[in-house]
């Protein structure tokens, strides 16, 4: 017996196939990274310094860009090229630097994309194990007290 199915029949028919799983990936959500942000913006301010912070996610994107009053035009460019560097090599950019420094060959880093800025300041954002963003501090005398205000962004949220 042949049966005839309408093209709408088969279209409203009950399709009994399994629910293929999608893949999931942790990220950085806004709330996070906003405190994470102005955490690290009042611990610089504490010590006297006008600063940006930027945040950003796994893939590089700008998340949260805070600019203190009175900091530099040249901080905006420097924290989010630290946050971008941190993401994107998933280290402390200082650590990175002296990488560099101490491996010559590897100058190269430097150079692979416009954003990398390779100073400290710039560290990983880790949450349960999981690389989801960086953090970038430009405008302190020093690329110390820049992560060092970056490490006060971080443990305000529990990030490694």
């Amino acid at each position: 017996m042949i049966r005839k199915v309408t093209l709408a029949a088969a279209f409203l028919a009950p399709v009994a196939v399994a629910a293929q799983e999608l893949p999931t990936a942790p990220y950085l959500p806004l709330d996070l990274a906003t405190e994470a942000a102005q955490t690290a913006l009042q611990a610089c301010a504490a010590d006297g310094y006008n600063v940006s912070v930027a945040i950003v996610a796994r893939d590089g994107a700008v998340k949260v860009h805070l600019k203190a009053d009175n900091s530099g035009p040249h901080t905006v460019g420097s924290a989010q090229g630290k946050a971008f560097t941190s993401a994107s090599m998933g280290r402390d950019t200082a650590g990175l630097a002296q990488f560099i420094g101490e491996n010559p060959m590897h100058d190269g880093l430097r150079y692979m994309d416009d954003r990398m800025v390779i100073q400290g300041g710039g560290l990983p954002i880790k949450i349960g194990g999981a690389l989801v963003g960086g953090i970038g501090v430009g405008g302190a005398p020093g690329g110390h007290l820049d992560a060092a205000c970056a490490r006060a962004g971080l443990d305000a949220i529990g990030a490694e």
